[in-house]
């Protein structure tokens, strides 16, 4: 398994004057993106302040693994949240 950095971008239907865990559809999105997480497959991750982006490290076997992953995210299919990059990434200060 090699390591990703992966950007998502807010979309249309995020409301900027709410804060992260009132956003529609809240509870379902942290679930999903919780058991991934357990699961080992979602290493870190969390959004990046003063941007519309989250940055998340992931652990898998190819870029569109991760896309399949994220596509049963509940905002993956409301359009809450899209995937902006993809990108390997070799870990070169610090561990996991």
């Amino acid at each position: 398994m090699k390591l990703f950095a992966v950007i998502r971008t807010f979309g249309a239907p995020w409301q900027p004057s709410l804060p992260l865990e009132q956003q529609a559809d809240w509870r379902a999105h942290a679930d999903f993106m919780n058991a991934l997480e357990r699961e080992g497959f979602v290493v870190l991750g969390g959004p990046l302040e003063g941007t519309s982006n989250a940055l998340l490290i992931f652990r898998a076997a190819s870029a569109d693994e991760i896309r399949r992953r994220l596509d049963g995210d509940p905002w993956t299919k409301s359009g809450m949240l899209r995937v902006s990059s993809i990108s390997p990434w070799t870990l070169q200060l610090g561990s996991l």
